[in-house]
């Protein structure tokens, strides 16, 4: 009985062994593909002056090659990642290959994990050549053992010694401690999100002696630190004019939807949920404006004849597709607590507004040929939507199915999208605007 299970955990150790080398071998030969890949779409040299169009990207440090945008949702996708996920993998392949030889010889002979060659990869992308050459050297032959903190060290290294100028501007930003950060993305259930902050003395004495003046002429009956949390109001003018300015300050607008079925409430600013009683309490507060605007019918068809959609279809078309409708890719359609809105005008003088976050509108059939309506209107991130206009990328919707894009070399990639299943059929939901 003894020797017929030693015989057996010696057949599974052997097993498990025969399939992490397997493993290790398919992932440097995944490494090879993705350098392939960028050898095959090179890119010229990056010009940052092109806001509508594909570009270049470079993907890796100085001296590496580029890659064609176009070229990098199709290996992203067929590898399994989100296209900003394929990017960073693109790049730390080109890294490997074309900034650190030592090291990526030890990856290819499988003495260096895959995993720990592109965390080094990541950490160098930022060095100069020489910086980078210093590292491979320092690391190729202790990569397989050695720590972050290793990695860290020798990459500081490194940039003391070949990027002096980077090195002192690094010094300087990480000196400077003060800031203020409001974590809408950490919202409890109940509508609180935390601020945190460091300011020199004399901002904090100021700041101080402003909550504790208008914290002691607010209604005593109110704890004291919740008066003081809502002088915070205060600063930007929801409980009256913002400090030091005339006449009324602007508005704070609060995003908020119920579906049916469903007893918390989604709130569009911090993409986060709260309850029905917290909603009320804060349209109760005092000082606060409420308006009530129509409700958005997502199952209604609505036109327009000019090329750009009226703000009633942008907001439903929006509501109908939460995120971009690129598979994989996450972006929220509306503004979030990480989406900001910074709008400008095409250079082209086309009249399209471009944003750097949030999402674009796309007709799906291009316009003229397709009206302005909900049907043919789409949300993508602008990378996606750029992507769709400028290469030979194609989708279709279904409603039962989601968004299916089809590639340039024809495979297809069906993303059903945080709205999917039979609670998102348009028909179903109404929310306001």
């Amino acid at each position: 009985m003894a020797a017929t299970t030693t015989t057996r955990e010696e057949q599974v150790i052997a097993a498990a062994r025969a399939t992490r080398d397997a493993i290790t071998g398919l992932e440097v030969e995944l490494l090879l593909h993705a350098v392939a890949w960028v050898e095959l779409h090179p890119g010229d040299e990056v010009d940052t002056s092109v806001e509508w169009g594909m570009r270049e990207l470079e993907i890796a440090g100085d001296g590496a090659p580029t890659v064609d945008e176009g070229a990098v949702a199709e290996f992203a996708l067929a590898i399994g990642h989100s296209t900003d996920s394929g990017r960073r993998y693109l790049g730390d392949a080109v890294e490997l290959a074309h900034r650190l030889p030592r090291i990526w010889k030890r990856v290819l002979s499988g003495e260096v994990a895959v995993w720990k060659a592109r965390r080094i990869a990541q950490a160098t992308m930022s060095l100069p050549p020489d910086g980078a050459a210093a590292v491979d050297r320092a690391l190729y032959f202790v990569a397989r053992r050695c720590s972050y903190a290793e990695i860290d060290r020798q990459v500081e290294k490194a940039r003391k010694e070949h990027d002096p100028v980077e090195t002192e501007r690094r010094r300087a930003e990480a000196a400077e401690k003060r800031h203020v950060k409001t974590h809408l993305g950490a919202m409890t259930y109940d509508g609180l999100v935390p601020i945190t902050a460091m300011a020199d003395v004399p901002d904090a004495v100021a700041f101080e002696d402003y909550l504790a003046t208008q914290a002691a002429g607010m209604d005593p009956a109110i704890p004291l630190q919740v008066r003081r949390s809502m002088v915070l109001g205060m600063l930007g003018g929801r409980h009256g004019d913002a400090p030091g300015e005339e006449g009324s300050a602007p508005g704070v607008m609060v995003f908020v939807h119920t579906r049916p079925g469903q007893a918390m409430v989604d709130v569009d600013n911090t993409r986060s949920t709260t309850t029905v009683e917290q909603v009320q309490e804060w349209c109760t507060r005092a000082g606060t404006k409420v308006t009530i605007r129509p409700v958005i019918d997502l199952a209604e068809e609505m036109t327009t004849d000019g090329y750009t959609p009226t703000e009633r279809m942008v907001e439903q078309v929006k509501l109908r597709h939460a995120e971009c409708p690129f598979p994989g890719c996450h972006r929220p359609t509306r503004p979030g607590h990480k989406a900001k809105r910074k709008k400008r005008t095409d250079p082209a003088g086309t009249g399209k507004q471009q944003q750097e976050h949030g999402s674009d509108l796309d007709h799906r059939q291009e316009w003229p040929e397709g009206q302005t309506t909900s049907s043919n209107l789409y949300p993508p991130c602008r990378g996606h939507h750029r992507l769709k206009t400028f290469t030979d990328w194609t989708y279709t919707y279904d409603p039962a199915t989601g968004f299916t894009w089809t590639s340039p070399l024809g495979y297809t990639y069906t993303d059903p999208g945080p709205n999917s299943g039979p609670s998102s059929d348009p028909s179903s939901r109404r929310h306001p605007g």
